[in-house]
């Protein structure tokens, strides 16, 4: 297999990272954890960088001491905007921005820093085009309250459920961006508040764009000023909102440059069709062969094929096919018809007093032939649109 070269940068003008401080009423702890982010940049961190620190709409002192640490400390700067907002702030702040990479972290710096080096390489270097900090991948550290552990938990779990997304970690305040893939990806995320972190990142995995997700070390902020009723049940009516448009066939962006797909593996294809099929299979025989006695076999067979196609289709979306969600219609359109030719079979076969034995020969037969048409069908992996 020829090697891909690797993708094409637009060479920066400004500094290779852009570190963004969205800021809203942080007057108590907005200078020293600039200083601190400043004196860690200097001292420890080998690319070249800015921090802006974009303050939305406060009312307390948070403006003023904005403008004093950046007169102060070389390579701060700092904006105002009229509009609340967090996704507002990071969408006016990256498009703006003239680095390679734009990333962003809460003021509380509740993530060890030390991530932040290996979030920002892989987007310096064009191997990757987002990077995330996660709190819940394998070998991250966090230290928060149980309240918090079971919201965040269960969050992602309802979104894991929904999207069938592979990020562990939607919400972490500690997440970078190649800019040129922010610019043409921003447009199309509606949101400007606490759901504008997970739209990006569904955004990005349905185009197809390579995620990098770091495990960070988090110490939770207890004097964090977030509703956390509130800002939940925006993010449901948000993750809602975006369900409903992937469902329609929205949320495709058409990158300029696109990063060729490879040709995908046909053993790894069909060993994970294989493995999904015998289970499937397994799974439904032993629903026939319990209810065969009470039901009939046509009654049976119609339970034991309905009962694991939703399962059997999603799998195969997902591991086979690596696709974002199934092809719903073209599934039930093959699961119909095998099932009609299968309750046809099995009612010729009744007529003869066949016996249970052609039964199953009858039932396995017509499963292995619709199994075949869903490889050949659904199979096939779907051209990504991903960036260079």
């Amino acid at each position: 297999m020829t090697p891909r070269a690797s993708p094409a940068l637009t060479p920066a003008v400004g500094p290779v990272v852009d570190i963004v401080l969205p800021v809203y009423n942080e007057a108590a702890e907005l200078e020293s954890s600039v200083r601190r982010l400043h004196s860690y940049l200097t001292t420890a961190f080998p690319l070249t960088w800015r921090i802006t620190i974009v303050d939305n709409a406060s009312t307390d002192r948070t403006a003023a001491i904005a403008a004093r640490v950046s007169d102060e400390l070389l390579g701060v700067h700092w904006r105002h905007l009229d509009r609340k907002g967090r996704g507002h702030a990071l969408r006016e702040a990256w498009t703006e921005s003239t680095s390679t990479v734009v990333a962003y972290m809460d003021i509380d710096l509740s993530t060890d820093l030390d991530a932040l080096l290996p979030m920002v390489a892989p987007l310096a270097s064009g191997h990757s085009e987002i990077a995330i900090g996660s709190r819940l991948a394998p070998g991250a550290s966090v230290a928060r309250g149980p309240k918090r552990e079971f919201i965040s938990r269960s969050y992602n779990l309802m979104l894991r459920a929904m999207f069938a997304t592979q990020i562990r970690d939607m919400q972490c305040g500690f997440k970078a961006v190649r800019a040129d893939i922010a610019r043409e990806l921003l447009p199309a995320i509606e949101d400007d508040e606490w759901f504008f972190d997970t739209e990006l990142l569904l955004l990005a995995e349905r185009n197809g764009l390579r995620i990098h997700e770091v495990p960070v070390d988090w110490i939770d902020d207890p004097g964090s000023t977030v509703n956390i009723a509130k800002t939940a049940t925006a993010d449901l009516r948000g993750a809602l909102r975006l369900a409903r448009a992937f469902a329609t066939g929205k949320g495709r962006v058409a990158f300029s440059s696109p990063r060729p797909a490879l040709d995908d593996d046909f053993g790894r294809k069909l060993v994970s069709f294989g493995v999904i099929g015998m289970l499937s299979t397994a799974a439904s025989l032993i629903c026939f062969l319990l209810l065969r006695d009470s039901w009939g076999a046509v009654g049976a067979n119609a339970a034991a094929v309905t009962a694991t196609f939703a399962a059997n289709t999603w799998l195969n979306a997902r591991y086979t096919a690596r696709a974002r969600r199934p092809r719903w219609r073209r599934a039930f359109a093959i699961y119909l018809g095998g099932l009609v030719v299968t309750t046809a079979a099995l009612m010729v076969a009744g007529s003869l007093n066949a016996g249970s034995g052609v039964e199953l020969f009858m039932v396995g037969l017509t499963w292995t032939v619709a199994g075949l048409a869903r490889f050949l069908l659904l199979g096939r992996t779907p051209s990504k649109r991903t960036s260079r």
